[in-house]
């Protein structure tokens, strides 16, 4: 499969989305498990197709490097993938002087939105604002204090600086990669 594909599935107690760059897979929610296949799968789920992996970022030294902390705006978010094998979610980093936070790159609302559609999100004050619902988000906790999700948070996702760069350090993941 040349292009990923974002697959998002919801129950009555929680949404999951994920960004697959392989010909299949499968994704988790609640109770329910939905397995795909895209193209040639074989019984034992393994894939037929192209296994090569891409290298991880853009600077080839750290896979788990994100950008250069001054690349991080205060007035919107940079986007980036957190991988973990072939498949990727959608983040946003967003700072706050020299602290930075990163979150899953979805309105707690409707998961399939995202809060930067890939021209940054919306900073209104100290806010990040959902560009579809308005809802509004605490940079330091994504805590919503306003909107259709108030006491909602976004889904937070562990970085740290160190030495001037921003590094993805969830264990939920092997590396990153700037879009």
């Amino acid at each position: 499969m040349s292009d990923p594909v974002d697959v998002t599935v919801d129950t009555d107690d929680e949404s999951e989305s994920v960004r697959v760059h392989d010909d299949g897979g499968e994704v988790e929610a609640g109770d329910a498990t939905v397995r795909f296949s895209f193209s040639g799968t074989g019984e034992d789920g393994q894939s037929s197709g192209n296994d090569e992996q891409s290298s991880g970022n853009d600077d080839g030294d750290d896979p788990c490097r994100i950008a250069e902390l001054d690349s991080v705006p205060t007035d919107s978010t940079l986007v980036f993938e957190a991988r973990n094998g072939r498949r990727g979610v959608n983040c946003i980093l967003h700072r706050s002087g020299d602290a930075v936070a990163a979150w899953r790159n979805s309105c707690p609302h409707q998961p399939e939105v995202p809060l930067d559609p890939g021209r940054g999100a919306i900073v209104r004050g100290d806010q990040l604002v959902c560009h579809k619902h308005g809802a509004q988000f605490e940079p330091d906790n994504g805590v919503c204090t306003h909107g259709p999700c108030a006491g909602d948070a976004l889904d937070s996702i562990e970085v740290t600086v160190r030495d001037g760069d921003v590094y993805l350090t969830d264990e939920r993941f092997e590396r990153a990669e700037r879009r």
